[in-house]
């Protein structure tokens, strides 16, 4: 049987092929017609980390909720001015999840310069979604949509590739 981007079952980790499974940014991969991998070219590295942080944490009825934002991705990637506004935006989320005396302690003050440390943000970001309580779900899908929608920023990919992006399925819709 051959596997397709219709097919495939969205699952926790990294796979060799799409006949294991696939996490939300392997099937991103899939869908913009690039070698299998989970760091797609074509996605905005923040978006992708927070989403393969998400896809790893949450169960597997809650990970089908994510069809919708892999092909939504593509075509993401912007300039630095764009990445480190959606990171910025991770960075006040965190905040918001934190709070008492230590949270000062446990967010970055300002945001970091290198690309690897807005990823850990990001996917930092995810895992303290998936463990917030009962609306931690609803509140990842949200904020993934508005690091999708995130598009202010001078150096941002033009508005019309934004505006052609797939439609995602609304939160709670599970299923293909």
């Amino acid at each position: 049987m051959s596997v397709s981007h219709q097919t495939v079952t969205l699952t926790r980790g990294k796979h060799r092929s799409p006949r294991n499974g696939a996490c939300v940014m392997e099937l991103a991969s899939m869908l913009g017609g690039e070698p299998f991998s989970d760091r797609p070219a074509s996605v905005c590295p923040v978006v992708g980390a927070f989403l393969r942080a998400y896809n790893d944490a949450v169960d597997d009825a809650r990970r089908q909720d994510l069809y919708g934002y892999a092909s939504a991705a593509v075509g993401s990637r912007a300039g630095w001015a764009e990445t480190r506004a959606r990171a910025e935006r991770c960075r006040t989320e965190l905040r918001g999840l934190r709070r008492g005396p230590l949270a000062a302690l446990t967010v970055p003050r300002a945001l970091p310069e290198s690309l690897p440390a807005l990823e850990r943000l990001a996917g930092r970001l995810a895992r303290e979604l998936h463990r917030s309580g009962p609306d931690g779900h609803a509140r990842a899908l949200r904020l993934a949509d508005e690091l999708l929608d995130l598009s202010d920023c001078p150096d941002a990919a033009p508005a019309a590739a934004l505006s052609s992006r797939p439609v995602r399925a609304p939160a709670g819709a599970g299923g293909r």
